[in-house]
């Protein structure tokens, strides 16, 4: 029998995007945590062919303990699915966690703006830049947030590069390189080039998954991840440090190499701290992020910092760094959980209220 107090958390995961299993794994996290005398939660898996899975089926799949995924079955996706927005309509708010294209990047999150449906996470625009690295860095320029040089093949250019290209890459940049999808995350297509060789071969790897590649200046440096929490007025986490056992933070060595050294608080000075939460907070209102993002950054030797990127749906499996941040600053999982769901609500409320404002004034001059 359900509690009428609660709160009924749709948390909706998996998709068509190559981070389908990560998703999968932080909505387990996400429904483990959630604190059960506030919350009911309300779990819609997406299959990877784009079919939308109702509350019931969502629960019989995730009962498998093997199960990694959700399925394949193919679908035009939601609109394949009215039993399920119906359902979805029933819920006070949705913590969306489709890593990558096709819920990170705002689709998601316009389906729940036009829904009238609270979500957690940065809105529509927010979600979009913070998804395109060519889009974000630009943000970052206009911000004056220091990052390495970097340079966007688009098209025809990533399925042959052109040797004027490959020319300047190899001048301007120089090698050893980094190369990755415009449009992705957690490190799915991105390869490190030492050579012109190895550049054809990466920028085919990255066009893989996206028509624009990024091919970025390497920077000798450790890895630094600031967690940012709030709306209007955002804190900022303690940092954390990453070591990779593998030459770069692949895929593998986020989600299957237990030897990946993650360290909280990150061994830096109090001076370089203090910048980098103070870079992660421009960074953070320069996109016009809201309620969380994990803000990414080297550090070089020389105690010189570099942003690589700010990303709006961190993970929030059980080893993830953004949880893992607010956990050192004295909030757990659960209350991380409940804070968001406030954050969302609260944002939706202002912008119901400026709403409410714009009709009455639409009434009283029109």
């Amino acid at each position: 029998m359900t509690n009428p107090a609660r709160q009924r958390l749709g948390v909706i995961f998996g998709g068509r995007s190559p981070e389908h299993e990560v998703s999968v794994v932080s909505a387990r996290s996400v429904m483990r945590e959630a604190d059960p005398a506030r919350f009911e939660v309300v779990p819609f898996g997406i299959t990877k062919g784009g079919r939308w899975l109702s509350s019931a089926e969502t629960r019989a799949r995730l009962g498998e303990a093997a199960r990694r995924d959700m399925g394949h079955e193919q679908a035009r996706g939601v609109l394949d699915a009215p039993a399920v927005l119906e359902e979805l309509a029933g819920v006070d708010a949705v913590f969306p966690i489709v890593h990558g294209p096709l819920g990170e990047d705002g689709t998601l999150q316009g389906l729940l703006e036009l829904a009238g449906i609270p979500y957690v996470g940065a809105g529509v625009a927010a979600s979009a830049i913070g998804m395109d690295k060519e889009l974000m860095r630009a943000v970052f320029a206009r911000a004056d947030l220091p990052q390495a040089d970097y340079m966007v093949l688009r098209d025809h250019d990533v399925e042959a590069p052109p040797e004027a290209a490959l020319r300047e890459v190899a001048t301007r940049l120089g090698f050893p390189c980094f190369v990755k999808p415009c449009n992705g995350g957690s490190s799915v297509g991105v390869s490190k080039a030492r050579s012109s060789e190895d550049l054809l071969e990466a920028v085919r790897e990255a066009g893989r998954f996206d028509r624009k590649v990024m091919v970025e200046a390497a920077i000798a440096g450790r890895e630094v991840e600031c967690a940012v929490l709030g709306n209007e007025q955002p804190a900022a986490s303690p940092l954390g440090e990453i070591t990779p056992r593998a030459e770069f933070y692949t895929y593998a060595a986020k989600y299957a190499d237990d030897t990946t050294e993650l360290t909280v608080p990150a061994r830096v000075s109090s001076e370089v701290r203090d910048r980098i939460q103070a870079l992660s907070l421009r960074a953070f209102a320069a996109l016009d992020c809201a309620g969380m993002a994990r803000v990414d950054f080297f550090v070089t030797p020389e105690d010189d910092v570099r942003i690589i990127e700010v990303n709006t749906l961190p993970g929030f499996t059980p080893i993830s760094m953004y949880p893992r941040l607010w956990q050192e600053a004295g909030l757990t999982y659960g209350g991380l959980i409940s804070r968001l769901v406030d954050l969302a609500l609260e944002r939706h409320r202002a912008a119901a209220a400026r709403g409410a404002s714009t009709q009455q004034g639409a009434v009283l001059h029109g």
